[in-house]
């Protein structure tokens, strides 16, 4: 009982403790790139689930639509199937760390797209009013039909 106090009030104050795993932390933050992981802060992964705390009301309705990609790629990093799925949930934020941002790794430059991919990313943006929000999405987007159409692509489909 005590002990649940404790870690309660460690974690309210954003001070880590022995139960903060910093290996989910570096993983969560590889795999979402600095401006989602400045949004977002992953609390814990209890039987498959990982319980990440979001900014802000926006950023949890598009991160549910990044879900299965970020999924995939927490279980890349981490090489295993750990992760199953993912529950948001609108939190306070912890500061990253001092250079979190400049140890990220440079994401690869996606191929060139269809004007009616392009097309269809902007129409999907166009009622995202945050600029930066709709800057991430337009990345993440453009990423991801990349990946599809170079593996439709490899596929022969």
């Amino acid at each position: 009982m005590l002990g649940e106090i404790l870690l309660k009030i460690l974690k309210k104050r954003n001070i880590p403790h022995a139960g903060t795993d910093r290996r989910l932390l570096a993983i969560w933050r590889r795999a979402v790139g600095p401006q989602i992981a400045a949004q977002t802060h992953p609390d814990s992964l209890k039987r498959g689930t990982l319980f990440v705390r979001v900014s802000a009301p926006v950023w949890m309705h598009q991160l549910q639509f990044l879900k299965e990609e970020i999924i995939d790629k927490m279980n890349e990093l981490a090489g295993s199937g750990s992760v199953k799925g993912i529950f948001f949930s609108v939190g306070e934020i912890p500061a990253p760390p001092p250079g979190a941002a400049d140890r990220q790794l440079a994401d690869p430059i996606p191929a060139p797209l269809k004007g009616r991919d392009r097309n269809m990313i902007r129409e999907s943006l166009d009622a995202i009013r945050d600029p930066e929000l709709r800057e991430i999405m337009e990345r993440v987007m453009t990423r991801e039909i990349s990946r599809r159409r170079q593996r439709e692509k490899r596929q022969g489909l």
